[in-house]
């Protein structure tokens, strides 16, 4: 076995993991699953980015998945109230698909790039009611679950240890103080040219 840290900001977390550096009798290093958990703006998803790079394993960002459904959603002018049962019935017939592309990873929705329109304040807060819906919740989590099948994958969101992978054999949970929280998604929004008031 080896001991492998967190790369990049992870660095300064009290957090190891150790993974069999190979499958036995294959001689090929061991492909894991990452299950990395917690709040939003505790850093997930730059953690999850960089141990996804530093490994060569696939990133998953289950939450834009959620957003992505919410966003569609909005589109097709749909509400959570009244259209619930039709929310679900869409979720389960979008096609997701994470893409590498100049550097960055998109997330692809029936060959939409919705990276940047899924990331406004109002998709945001569309996509925790959408979360909700049981339907959207279940055609998701074949969607997660088939992603990381093969291993070889970072996969991070919330309940992702415990509901989506349970027996990934890697799991992280992070946190941040509420003000640390804030002022991440307040640089997240400004790097897109949102503008939005912590007060």
């Amino acid at each position: 076995d080896r001991e492998q840290r967190l790369p990049g900001e992870a660095s300064a977390l009290p957090v190891a993991f150790c993974v069999p550096a190979y499958e036995g009798g294959t001689g090929l290093p061991r492909r894991v699953r990452v299950a990395i958990d917690g709040p939003a703006g505790a850093g997930k998803s730059t953690i999850a980015q960089g141990v996804a790079k530093e490994l060569g394993y696939t990133y998953i960002d289950t939450g834009a998945m959620y957003r992505a459904v919410a966003y569609r959603a909005m589109k097709a002018g749909l509400d959570v109230e009244r259209d619930a049962e039709a929310i679900g019935d869409l979720a389960g017939t979008l096609r997701f698909e994470f893409r590498d592309l100049g550097g960055e990873r998109r997330l692809f929705v029936d060959d939409e790039d919705v990276s940047e329109v899924i990331r406004t304040p109002e998709v945001g807060n569309l996509s925790l009611p959408v979360s909700a819906i049981p339907a959207v919740r279940q055609h998701l989590l074949v969607e997660q679950r088939r992603g990381a099948t093969a291993g070889g994958s970072v996969m991070e969101g919330r309940d992702i240890g415990t509901v989506v992978l349970p027996d990934a054999e890697v799991k992280v949970f992070l946190t941040a103080t509420p003000q640390e929280r804030a002022r991440r998604r307040q640089v997240q929004l400004q790097e897109k040219g949102i503008s939005q008031d912590l007060s």
